[in-house]
């Protein structure tokens, strides 16, 4: 992560082996704070667990929200910035050159170094984003095995996606506020139309702009917001699947049970036990 300044950064380790590290990085720049350039030392791989920031890199500009990865490549410079909201917290998994060279051979990736700065919050993610968000409350974590999962994932989705134009600045000004109100209020009953006015744009122009700023549609946004939290109160709590299922936005347990099997694989009992 980026130095913006070195108070409104606190850092702490999590797990650590060779050729591999896990932090949990919390910041609390915000519009009034400027983004120095930094440097990454490692290959960084960073899970965007809350709020938002601007990212940027050789690769291009992109809108950093919850679920994102952030993808750096080792010796590249990059910047972040907090210019339409303040704070984050990411947890970042860092690599040496020659330890992530073994796994992206493992992997079969046809590419070691990322083009792309950002794999925004898409279901193939998903599984080792709440793994990791949910490591964050227990110890159980088996962090070594997740830093080879989070590596393997974004080598293999990462080799897909082909960096496109960067959304605007008054694009991503207006997506940024929508994005925090559904992070605070999740199971709101979240329409198109109240998310536009939100953001100050009609229904068919916020549909647009936020799919270019964050890499999703609104919908598959709010979905995915909604499991993660699910998924971790899964792991926090004895509460009963229909209780989460309906504290967390679905309307009924068989609908939930459906969107969770298809985000995570796995039936939300089978989570829990794991």
């Amino acid at each position: 992560m980026a130095e913006i300044a070195v108070e409104k950064i606190t850092s702490r380790r999590i797990a650590g082996g060779r050729g591999w590290t896990v932090d949990d990085v919390l910041c609390s720049a915000g519009p009034r704070d400027r983004a120095f350039e930094e440097q990454h030392g490692r290959v960084n791989i960073a899970i965007v667990t809350s709020g938002t920031f601007q990212y940027r890199s050789r690769a291009g500009r992109e809108m950093m929200t919850p679920g994102s990865l952030l993808l750096g490549n080792s010796g590249e410079c990059f910047e972040c910035g907090h210019e339409h909201g303040t704070g984050d917290r990411c947890i970042s998994f860092g690599y040496t050159a020659e330890f992530f060279e073994r796994i992206a051979a493992d992997a079969g990736a046809r590419r070691i170094e990322f083009q792309t700065g950002r794999v925004p919050a898409i279901a193939p993610l998903s599984a080792v984003v709440a793994q990791a968000r949910a490591g964050l409350d227990h110890n159980g974590v088996a962090w070594e095995e997740l830093s080879l999962e989070v590596a393997a994932r974004a080598l293999q989705v990462a080799q897909d996606i082909s960096p496109g134009p960067s959304a605007s600045a008054a694009a991503i000004a207006r997506v940024t506020r929508a994005v925090r109100e559904i992070d605070r209020t999740p199971a709101a009953e979240w329409s198109i139309e109240s998310l536009a006015r939100t953001a100050g744009l009609s229904a068919f122009h916020f549909l647009r702009t936020f799919e270019e700023a964050t890499g999703v549609t609104p919908h598959q946004y709010i979905r995915r917001v909604r499991l993660r939290e699910a998924a971790a109160r899964l792991k926090r709590s004895s509460a009963k699947v229909l209780d989460v299922a309906l504290d967390c936005g679905f309307g009924d347990v068989s609908n939930f049970n459906r969107a969770f099997r298809a985000e995570f694989g796995m039936a939300p009992k089978a989570w829990r036990r794991r």
